[in-house]
């Protein structure tokens, strides 16, 4: 059991890897906290410094989702639950890391790649159910964030498990919560 809370907790620290901040620092040698919208994710990343850093940031958070689940599956052997509560904990600690007083990205790229890692074939899922909302919304935000809402529902039908879509549901809830400005200023729009 200890193990288990060890996994949690280096999967909160791994979440305060902020690439977005690395890759302004490594590149502009300026604080992406200062510029655009102060987010320290992918798209503030890519609007602020371009393709070159939206790419590094999108994979370097994606890449730490994507550790925390395979870590926990490869190396430690723990159950599909335990990963997906890992999951949590490191986009908690991408969405208030201490390093930066709690105030992180919006978690996406994070839960993209750790739920990929968790379940390969939910990248078509995303990819697929973006692409017929898109044309709906026009929003990137509105139709990534509606991506999302099939996931629990493959979860469902592929695991014979509720506790997985139940936690991954969780997850978007933290997402939605995590957007919920962006959100409020486009339905006024």
């Amino acid at each position: 059991m200890t193990m288990v809370w060890l996994y949690y907790l280096v999967s909160y620290i791994v979440g305060n890897i902020m690439f977005g901040f690395l890759v302004s620092k490594l590149l502009k040698g300026q604080d992406i906290r200062e510029h655009g919208s102060g987010n320290v994710g992918a798209r503030n990343a890519g609007r602020v410094y371009g393709k070159k850093a939206f790419v590094l940031t999108f994979l370097g958070d994606a890449l730490k989702g994507a550790a925390v689940v395979l870590a926990g599956r490869y190396l430690l052997h723990f159950s599909e639950i335990v990963q997906m509560i890992g999951l949590v904990f490191v986009i908690v600690g991408h969405l208030k890391p201490i390093v930066l007083r709690f105030k992180g990205g919006m978690g996406i790229s994070t839960f993209i790649g750790g739920i990929i890692a968790f379940e390969p074939l939910l990248a078509s899922v995303i990819v697929l159910a973006f692409l017929v909302l898109y044309p709906f919304f026009k929003s990137f935000t509105f139709a990534g964030l509606g991506s999302f809402l099939f996931i629990p529902l493959f979860l469902v039908i592929n695991t014979n498990n509720w506790v997985i879509p139940a936690i991954a549901s969780g997850i978007i809830l933290l997402l939605i919560l995590a957007h919920i400005v962006n959100i409020k200023e486009r339905l006024r729009k």
